[in-house]
Formats: structure tokens, sequence, C-alpha cells
């Protein structure tokens, strides 16, 4: 089974990338980050036609997430959660569904903007709000895989330069890599670093200053996995050709393979 996350930064833009990686990729279940669209926009029907069940929650021009799955290699998706439980937040950041056994949380964490800011707070308050949902999904489901754009890059081989992107940078600051840690601390594995990996592996890069044909990146997508999956996980990586593409979004798909239970 292959999941995989993706910040498309519009799907209304960004449709035909999605529907072409769904046709090349095959992934049975993709969690979708910055929709940018209404639920009554969704374009749930272009993606039945394509073999995806889709849920959603989304805004108009900001945030959205969407959780999609392959109808003939999946099961429905069931106990759906739109948001984090007791924190009040009208920003459609947050969803989950769970696939027969296996919990699927898709996260489109906050920016932050600037360490000290207001924003930076919010995004603190989040992260700690969704560390406590978390480990109770956790506990209730043993078989979880949380992903998304994380908006923090886990450590120095992760961003193109340490220097610049240090300890007092939004992305990479101290407390942004503690609470990133707090997630893992709950039992689960980034699972990138399950495999050696190529260095300066990347999973955005700025549309500026010619961010991607620099290769000046950070890997801010992650795909975490309980212990419970760890065993299972045969392969993980980033696949870097949808940022080639003709109007692509800032990021690029992750992905993981679970083998057969």
């Amino acid at each position: 089974m292959k999941i995989a996350s993706w910040n498309v930064n519009s799907l209304n833009v960004r449709l035909p990338h999605l529907l072409d990686w769904l046709a090349q990729a095959q992934p049975d279940i993709v969690a979708l980050q910055e929709t940018k669209l209404e639920d009554a926009k969704f374009p749930a029907e272009a993606l039945a036609q394509a073999g995806y069940h889709s849920v959603f929650t989304g805004q108009k021009t900001y945030n959205g997430v969407a959780i999609v799955s392959r109808m003939s290699s999946v099961p429905e998706p069931e106990d759906i959660q739109i948001g984090i439980p007791g924190f009040e937040d009208p920003q459609a950041r947050v969803l989950a569904a769970s696939y027969g056994g296996l919990r699927i949380i898709d996260l489109y964490v906050v920016n932050g903007q600037a360490v000290g800011s207001e924003k930076y707070d919010y995004k603190l308050r989040w992260l700690a709000a969704a560390h406590d949902w978390i480990a109770a999904e956790h506990a209730r489901h043993p078989e979880l895989i949380v992903l998304g754009d994380f908006n923090i890059a886990p450590d120095d081989r992760d961003v193109h330069d340490p220097a610049i992107w240090n300890e007092n940078s939004i992305l990479t600051s101290t407390a942004e890599r503690a609470a990133l840690q707090g997630l893992l601390d709950l039992g689960l594995v980034d699972s990138y670093r399950l495999f050696e990996q190529p260095p300066e592996q990347f999973s955005w890069w700025d549309y500026r200053a010619a961010g991607f044909r620099r290769n000046l990146g950070l890997r801010i997508d992650l795909v975490l996995a309980s212990q419970a999956l760890k065993p299972r996980i045969s392969a993980a990586g980033i696949d870097r050709e949808p940022r080639t593409w003709e109007r692509p979004s800032d990021h690029t798909p992750v992905w993981l393979e679970l083998a057969p239970a």
C-alpha cells in the first residue's frame, strides 16, 4: 500500500497535476493540503471518475485539507474527524479518517510567519493541542499515520543551508523542532529516515530566486508512522517530478510503502 502527502497549493489550479500523478504513481491514499476550496467546489466527482473516494474540509482562498483513497484497494473512510477536538480554530487544517484498521491524520501545520510573532505563538499552541489529541488517537488506533505539511524541518539535514535556517528561524526554531520531537515521542517514526537517503533531498522550494533549480529547499512534508506499522514500512521517499511540471505547487509529494499485514 502506497500512502502519500502533497501540499497542492490550490487544487483548483493543480487538479490536472493531481490526476496525472494519481494515474502515474497509483497511490492508495493521498493526504492533500492547501486545497484552497470551499467544500461545495471540491472536485469529488472528477476524483471519483479517476477511481478515488474523497473526504475534505476547506475554505475559500486559504488552507483546506483532504484525503483521497483508491476505491479498488482501500475500504471506505469511517470515523471522520474535522479539526482538533476542543481547540477552537476557524482554519481548515486537520482531517482524520479510518480505512479499515488504519487511522490517517492529515495535518496542515500553521506556518508561524516569524519567531516571536503572534502567528508563531499560535503555531506553538496549535502544535500542543495537536500533540494531546494525537496521543489520544494513538491510544485508540495502534496503526496510525500522521502526515502532511508540518512547516517544520526536522534537523539540519533537511535544509539547504543550516546557517540560514537556524534555531532562530521560522520552520527550524528550537521550539518548533521540540514540538515535532514531542509528536515522535508519542511513538511515531519519520518514515523517510528509516532508509538510507541521498543528501539534500527536499519537499518544498520557494518560487522565488530560482529555488527549485538551485535546490534551495527544505524537507517539511512528512509521513510519520506508529511503531506498530514500522515493521511493514518497506520504502519511503520524495517524488520530485511534479515540481518540474508547468505551474507546479511549491511542494512535491512524499510517500511511504506499507507491506501487507
